[in-house]
């Protein structure tokens, strides 16, 4: 059993979120925690500049109302948090700060840009100092 999950979820494939979630639930110690994180992408200088100045923010209001939707209809015991920058980057930070010792993370079909970037659930899993579980 873990007493604190960090549990990621991308608003837009919440079933995944959904589902990993559960799987939480089922792994956290009775007196454990979990914390439910979603993060907004930051937008390179050169594409913002093009973009309505309120876009990020806007983004922000959306994923602060769906995941306060989505822990309400789960019922679990924890927090959830709005982070901003590079998606792997802030779970790890995340992971870290509340000092975690699980990740649970979905992952998509690998496609072509994969091999080239990589896919978050892959940059996790390397560089996490705790357990790690990718949900398929």
């Amino acid at each position: 059993m873990y007493k604190k999950i960090i549990v990621p979820v991308d608003l837009s494939a919440t079933d995944k979120g959904e589902k990993i979630l559960e799987k939480a639930k089922a792994l956290l110690d009775p007196d454990g925690e979990i914390v439910l994180i979603n993060i907004v992408e930051e937008l390179p200088g050169y594409m913002a500049i093009d973009l309505p100045v309120d876009l990020i923010e806007n983004a922000i209001k959306d994923a602060k109302a769906k995941l306060a939707d989505l822990k309400a209809r789960s019922g679990f015991k924890g927090s959830h948090e709005i982070r901003s920058g590079a998606p792997a980057r802030e779970i790890i930070a995340a992971a870290e700060e509340h000092k975690a010792d699980l990740i649970i993370i979905a992952s998509h079909t690998p496609d072509f840009t994969n091999y080239f970037i990589g896919a978050t659930a892959d940059r996790v899993v390397r560089h996490a100092k705790c357990s790690v579980l990718v949900d398929r």
